[in-house]
């Protein structure tokens, strides 16, 4: 496995860590969607870290790791907020 895709792996299983992090720490109760959602979610976000990669190409793996773990817990954050907002206006009547 070459550099890359094990940094592509590694920013994978650190967003879903976080994700699943995420659902243990909350008091929401724990089905496996929920547990299964967030960890996509935690792995999408996290891969925004390519982006980084691709400014810095020669970036070392823990700095890649770091940079995809910080973007992933903000990332969920964000959509999570964003998400909620929507619902609450459709909900409210207020357009889809």
């Amino acid at each position: 496995m070459q550099e890359h895709e094990k940094g592509v792996l590694y920013l994978l299983l650190i967003g879903a860590a976080i994700g699943i992090g995420k659902v243990l720490t909350s008091s929401e109760e724990l089905t496996p969607r929920l547990i299964i959602g967030r960890a996509i979610m935690g792995s999408g976000t996290s891969m925004i870290a390519g982006i980084a990669l691709a400014q810095f190409p020669s970036m070392p793996l823990p700095a890649l790791v770091g940079v995809g773990s910080a973007l992933g817990i903000l990332g969920a954050q964000f959509i999570e907020a964003w998400m909620k907002r929507k619902a609450m206006n459709v909900l409210k009547g207020e357009g889809q």
